[in-house]
């Protein structure tokens, strides 16, 4: 590869704070809430012009769709944006669990009121292309946007990224599978147009789906509870236009889900496109999986009108902002969370959260209808080697399978509850991350309605 020399510059200081979260998912808004009602000075950086990351800029608006009557679920700051939305009327009913969809539109504005109440300040636009180290130690990040070149010091650094960007650019050790392997990406898209009393109808009388759909085309690992269970899922209606040439036969893998209706006749939350072997982070690979999965939208969308009742007038209404992505590097932390501890109701003396029994991933369907749950701990969000980091959200220290229940947008707000109240306190009492009280932690957690137990 060739190379050009960049000459040596000077970067202003934009501004200086105790936390800087970096990202604004599920993770990263709720990292920065907790920081700051914990009483640290935070900062939140997003690349994007909107707060609330796959929620807002992807458009899954099914926030906690494993949730049953049985479950035993996490509570704190991820409960509270489903109960916020709702007051606002930002919510449906979700059609296969005792959850809210949240409105992807209507959250973006519940984002910026809950930053606003909680002190945050919010820095949009602005993407940290660099870090700025001493020794092992992170100070800031550079940040590259409409106002040129800046940088942003902070006490503690919380990565939110998805992507461990930060960790990654401050040389901490990281995990990643080959990218044939990686779970796959999807571009997201809604429609308008939709006679939804026929298309439910149709579901209801003929279609009948269930969670057993999900093995026919690759291989799933239930626990068989799930098997009779209703999905809102589709397989042999795209199988149906291969064979009949509606769809082409390079077409890939689509089949999926729908999500909620609104009374206009628009379906939401189209997930049908599912693209493997594209890394999320290489520029090359997701824009080819950007621009593919769109014409693999298209091709879903005229399937849908050929063979589906009530879809017969179906058109685009919009596709998510950006790439819905899965699976990239996670780091190498204090702890690693595995299979088994998931599997097992793992228990651990650093417990920052709870979450259900709930995989969803790499061949695995396991839903949370039984009361299980594990606690995940604290460990599992601190790098090793870079002092001054945290991590949270679905790039957290975990195995292949763990990831596939860590990586839900309801646990990356427990881990991000997590990660950014120990980063204030961290701040606050100037001590580094593995020197954190973890008994303080867990007692300031407490006090924010987290569950630890």
């Amino acid at each position: 590869m060739n190379t050009i020399v960049e000459p040596v510059r000077e970067t202003p200081v934009m501004m200086e704070t105790d936390v800087l979260v970096v990202g604004s998912g599920p993770s990263g808004l709720t990292a920065a809430i907790a920081s700051a009602r914990t009483g640290a000075k935070t900062v939140i950086l997003e690349r994007y012009g909107c707060f609330g990351g796959v929620l807002t800029q992807v458009g899954v608006e099914s926030f906690a769709w494993y949730r049953h009557e049985d479950t035993e679920d996490c509570e704190g700051i991820g409960r509270e944006y489903e109960r916020r939305a709702k007051e606002l009327g930002f919510t449906r009913p979700e059609p296969q669990s005792v959850s809210e969809v949240i409105d992807t539109e209507g959250f973006k504005y519940v984002a910026d009121r809950m930053l606003v109440e909680a002190g945050v300040t919010p820095l949009l636009h602005s993407m940290v292309v660099d870090v700025v180290m001493e020794g092992d130690a992170l100070k800031g990040v550079i940040v590259e946007g409409k106002s040129g070149r800046k940088a942003v010091l902070a006490k503690k650094i919380v990565d939110c990224t998805g992507d461990a960007d930060v960790a990654y650019k401050a040389g901490a050790p990281y995990t990643k599978r080959d990218k044939s392997e990686l779970m796959g990406v999807t571009v997201m898209f809604n429609c308008a147009g939709i006679d939804v009393p026929k298309f439910k109808k149709f579901v209801e009388e003929d279609l009948k789906p269930t969670y057993a759909d999900w093995g026919k085309n690759w291989d799933v690992i239930t626990d068989e509870k799930e098997d009779d269970m209703f999905s809102p899922y589709m397989e042999d209606v795209f199988t149906k236009a291969h064979e009949e040439g509606v769809i082409p036969g390079n077409a890939g893998a689509i089949a999926g889900t729908w999500s909620t209706f609104t009374e206009t006749g628009e379906a939401l939350q189209l997930n049908m496109v599912y693209a493997f072997g594209f890394d999320c982070t290489d520029v090359l690979d997701i824009t080819r999986a950007e621009i593919e999965g769109r014409q693999q939208a298209i091709w879903a969308i005229d399937a849908l009108r050929h063979y589906v009742p009530g879809f017969e007038n179906a058109r685009l209404r919009n596709f998510g902002m950006t790439l819905g992505t899965r699976e990239s590097r996670l780091i190498q932390g204090q702890t690693r969370v595995t299979k088994e501890h998931v599997l097992n109701q793992g228990r651990c003396d650093d417990s920052i959260g709870i979450f259900p029994e709930f995989i969803d991933g790499s061949g695995y369907l396991i839903l949370p209808t039984t009361g299980r749950y594990y606690q995940i701990p604290y460990g599992c969000l601190v790098p090793q080697k870079v002092e001054n980091l945290i991590v949270a959200g679905r790039c957290i220290s975990a195995d292949v399978i763990a990831h596939t229940t860590m990586r839900n947008m309801m646990c990356c707000s427990v881990t991000g509850q997590g990660a950014g109240t120990a980063a204030a306190l961290a701040a606050m009492d100037d001590v580094s991350f593995t020197e954190l009280d973890i008994a303080k932690l867990q007692k300031t957690l407490r006090d924010q309605d987290v569950r630890i137990d």
